[in-house]
């Protein structure tokens, strides 16, 4: 019979779990004058974890807000002073900050601490010095903030073109903030492999006292395993052996036992078993054979027997590292 090849179900991924960490990505230098705000990078509504490092010159506070918040706010500068705070840090300096995304889009906000007799005429958008482009690319399955979807709304990225020319622009009393983003990235098991049963054979027949043989199957990684399901009247004789030897049973019968001492993949005296078993690549082509272990008396009733392999079917050849990353989708 021949060896039938049907996707019947989706086996565990790879056995070892992908390893993530927090890698430096894009960075950002922007000058305040005291009061001045600061909108840094926008998430996405998915929630997660976000790790930020901030160095300033003078003490600021960082927090976050939402993105339709902030962006009326540029428009409209007065709500500067109103607008929502999560995950608030007050009067820092130099911090890693940390925040628990709620699910809506988010804004990270620096606003310069200092206070004067005239801060209202400072309120207002701090110059960006340098500003390095995303590389963000975030894995489906993760479920957490996918990373930065835009660096500012469309009302911001409209002042921000006006004042970006920090050198033409004149500071009160500048204070230099270097804002250094991370991104939650794979450095491990980044493409495990994924498995799948292949349906190596599957037969219904009436029982006779001849050996049945089903060939066509080969290992092709170590470790592969294989299922065979049997269900029968009587008493069976199941093992997987090399093609080589279950080619010349038929003609040689005296050839099985020696054959069963060298393999460990059998089971004798079974009538209704499931049973695995692993090879490896060297081990060659094999193939299942099935006999009733009392030739004599052989009852004419329906046998099942099923052959499974546990085969590779995506990323079989490991690609290089990835590159993918978002923030930590598990605070």
């Amino acid at each position: 019979m021949s060896a039938l090849v049907v996707f019947v179900c989706v086996g565990s991924a790879a056995a070892q779990e992908k390893v993530f960490e927090w890698q430096r990505g894009t960075e950002e230098s922007v000058r305040l004058d005291p009061s001045n705000y600061h909108g840094g990078k926008s998430y996405s509504s998915q929630g997660g974890t976000i790790h930020v490092d901030i160095d300033a010159q003078q003490p600021v506070s960082i927090f976050m807000t939402s993105a339709g918040e902030w962006n009326r706010a540029m428009q409209n500068p007065e709500l500067l002073g109103s607008i929502r705070t999560v995950c608030l840090r007050e009067h820092v300096v130099k911090v890693t900050y940390t925040c628990d995304l709620p699910r809506e889009p988010m804004q990270l906000i620096v606003r310069d601490d200092r206070e004067t007799q005239s801060s209202k005429a400072f309120a207002g958008l701090g110059a960006v010095l340098k500003s390095t482009e995303a590389v963000a690319t975030a894995e489906p399955q993760l479920g957490g903030a996918m990373g930065v979807i835009n660096a500012v709304g469309s009302g911001v990225a409209g002042i921000l073109g006006r004042q970006s020319n920090a050198t033409s622009r004149h500071f009160v009393a500048p204070n230099d903030v270097h804002i250094q983003y991370y991104r939650w990235i794979c450095v491990s098991n980044c493409f495990p492999p994924e498995f799948q049963w292949i349906q190596q054979a599957k037969e219904e027949y009436k029982l006779t006292p001849f050996l049945k043989v089903y060939g066509g199957y080969a290992p092709d990684h170590d470790g592969e395993l294989v299922s065979v399901k049997i269900k029968a009247p009587v008493p069976m004789l199941v093992a997987v052996v090399p093609a080589s030897v279950a080619n010349q049973l038929h003609a040689k019968p005296d050839m099985l036992e020696p054959a069963l001492e060298k393999t460990a993949c059998q089971q004798r005296g079974v009538q209704s078993q499931t049973f695995q078993c692993t090879f490896n690549a060297a081990d060659g082509p094999q193939s299942l054979i099935v006999v009733p272990e009392n030739l004599e008396k052989v009852p004419h009733k329906k046998t099942e027997v099923e052959f499974f392999a546990s085969k590779c079917v995506a990323n079989c050849a490991l690609p290089p590292q990835n590159a993918e990353a978002s923030v930590n989708p598990n605070p």
